[in-house]
This record gives C-alpha cells, sequence and structure tokens, in this order.
C-alpha cells in the first residue's frame, strides 16, 4: 500500500513533470514514468497510469488556454481525425512487441528536434500560415497519424513531435502549437490511449489521486508561463525538453 510520504513525492514530482511539459509542448514522461516504475510497478501498469494521469494534464492546460483564445475548428478536426485512428494502432500494439528499438529510435529522432530547433533560429517565433489547402493537410495528417502511433505505443516525447510539426509544415508560432498540442493530445488523444491501454492491462489506482492532481495543476501553471513568457522561451524550454527526452528514451529503463 502507498504512504502518506509516497502521496507526497508523486504530488510533487508530477506537479513539475507536467509544469515544464505543459510550458515546452511535452515530455512528461520523461520523469513521471519512470518514477512510476521506480516505485514498483510493471512497464505495462505504469505506462496505463502514467497516460490516464497525463489527461489531466491536458484539461489543466485547456482551462488556461481556452480563457486566452480559441482554437481554429480546422486544426481541431484534424488533430483528432488524423491523429487518435493512430493513437487506437499504437495503443494495441504496444503490449504484443518489444519497444526498445523504438524508444532508442524515438530517441534519436527527438534528439533531432532539439538540434533542429537551436539550427532554426527564427522557427516559431512569428505565425506564418502556409499549407492550409487540402494537399497540405492531407500530408499534414498522415504525419500526425504516424505521431499518433508512436503516442499510443511508446511513453515519452511524442507531443514535442506535435509541436514541431505544427509549427515547421503549418506555419504556427510556437505558443500556438502548444497550445494545440496540450489541449487535443493531452485530453484526446492521451485519453484514447488511457482507455485502450486500460481495458487491455491494468491501472493502479491508489496512485491516480496525487498524479491527477499534479498534473493538473502542473498543466494550469505551465500553460499560464507559456502564454506570460511567449515563443522565445517557449522554445528555450522545447530545446532543453527535446535534449532530455531524447537522452532519457536511448539510455533507457533500468
Amino acid at each position: 500500500m502507498t504512504n502518506g510520504f509516497d502521496q507526497l513525492i508523486l504530488l510533487v514530482v508530477s506537479f513539475l513533470a507536467n509544469l515544464f511539459s505543459a510550458f515546452s509542448g511535452g515530455g512528461a514522461g520523461l520523469i513521471q514514468l519512470p518514477l512510476l516504475i521506480f516505485l514498483g510497478l510493471p512497464f505495462s501498469i505504469a505506462l496505463a497510469t502514467h497516460k490516464i494521469a497525463t489527461v489531466a494534464l491536458g484539461i489543466g492546460a485547456t482551462l488556461r488556454h481556452l480563457r486566452q483564445q480559441g482554437l481554429s475548428a480546422s486544426f481541431v478536426w484534424l488533430l483528432l481525425g488524423a491523429g487518435m485512428p493512430g493513437v487506437l494502432a499504437g495503443a494495441l500494439v504496444i503490449l504484443e512487441i518489444p519497444d526498445r528499438s523504438a524508444e532508442i529510435a524515438l530517441g534519436l529522432l527527438t534528439l533531432g528536434l532539439s538540434v533542429y530547433s537551436v539550427t532554426q533560429r527564427e522557427l516559431g517565433q512569428v505565425a506564418r500560415e502556409q499549407h492550409r489547402d487540402l494537399p497540405g493537410f492531407a500530408i499534414g495528417g498522415s504525419v500526425l497519424f504516424l505521431i499518433g502511433v508512436l503516442n499510443g505505443s511508446l511513453t515519452s516525447g511524442t507531443g514535442l513531435f506535435v509541436t514541431l510539426w505544427l509549427v515547421r509544415w503549418f506555419g504556427l508560432d510556437y505558443r500556438r502549437a502548444v497550445a494545440y498540442t496540450l489541449v487535443l493530445v493531452g485530453v484526446f488523444w492521451n485519453g484514447t490511449g488511457a482507455l485502450t491501454l486500460g481495458v487491455l492491462s491494468e491501472i493502479h489506482w491508489a496512485w491516480l489521486p496525487a498524479l491527477l492532481a499534479g498534473s493538473l495543476f502542473g498543466g494550469y501553471a505551465g500553460a499560464h508561463l507559456a502564454i506570460a513568457k511567449g515563443n522565445r522561451w517557449i522554445k528555450r524550454a522545447y530545446k532543453v525538453i527535446t535534449l532530455l527526452v531524447g537522452v532519457a528514451l536511448i539510455v533507457g529503463r533500468q
């Protein structure tokens, strides 16, 4: 049984992990999932429990972002229609296949995001509308589907891919892209993955109250920082988080 000290650790770590995730556009699993495994949960149970907790991150961020500005219906339907089938497909296969090689590959790709973000100094600082026609949405949606598969099957960093893809392909600035990632990936993609993994695996319910509270308030606080600090600070945080997530995925779970 989890004691009060463990619950406090879960609350504090979940708050910090989700605060940084909401500020940079992804990466909460870098800290939160290894903690669950360290405290004794098997990987599949830790993953399902983590996925449910990250939904609260999306809800917290949604509450803050929707106070600031609305979301474009075209991007909402694109991320839902293209991404959620990918999430479902990824969640269905993750419990059947070894994922170590995929984690290493994802880690290398995530490091690539960090390097790319460093070299493209003005990327995401100013919004530039592009690829908003039918072919552009088709290509954009295809990539989002593939990112959705990774989101459903792996643990960390896929929100970072969504953020950068929205910036690079559609020309959103970082603050706007992070809003879409946290609201739609955080709530709907992670919710789909959590539901699927919850049916196929098991959830450690005793730890969820602390994780949900930390995720909810961390998500709100991180979204507030992102809105207050603006694109330049978000990009700095993004570069750091992509670097850390990439290294963590390559090193792997001990």
